[in-house]
């Protein structure tokens, strides 16, 4: 997987989530393996930011903000679920978070019965022109 934008990253990202999986397990909502993803993250270092705010962008214009579950490093996007599993729907949501900002990178993380995480990648080659839609 090195050959991916932020492999790395994502790695410690997905290495964090079964973690917090481990020790957790299912059952809890989805603001306990937050903030628990969260307390992980940081403790080893990254910067993460819990419910970040991401401008969300139409033609050049903002039309809404977008609350990212965690935020890491500025470069990738987590949207954590705690639901029977994944479905299309998620995966399109965190696809269109990816589209209307300037993350390329987002991981969709549920603590299910089963742990089930998707990754995705939206290029900004792809994007439309348009200033940096994340908040510092």
């Amino acid at each position: 997987m090195n050959n991916y934008i932020h492999s790395e990253l994502t790695d410690t990202v997905i290495k964090t989530f079964y973690k917090v999986y481990n020790n957790l397990g299912f059952g809890f909502l989805e603001k306990v393996y937050e903030r628990a993803m969260l307390y992980e993250l940081q403790k080893i270092g990254l910067m993460v930011k819990n419910q970040a705010p991401i401008k969300v962008h139409y033609e050049g214009v903002e039309i809404g903000v977008y609350f990212a579950d965690l935020l890491i490093d500025d470069k990738v996007i987590i949207e954590l679920k705690a639901a029977h599993a994944l479905c299309d729907e998620n995966e399109a949501q965190l696809v269109n978070y990816l589209k209307a900002s300037e993350i390329e990178v987002g991981i969709l993380l549920n603590f299910g019965k089963k742990p089930e995480l998707r990754r995705k990648v939206f290029s900004s080659s792809y994007k439309p022109n348009h200033k940096r839609s994340q908040e510092s």
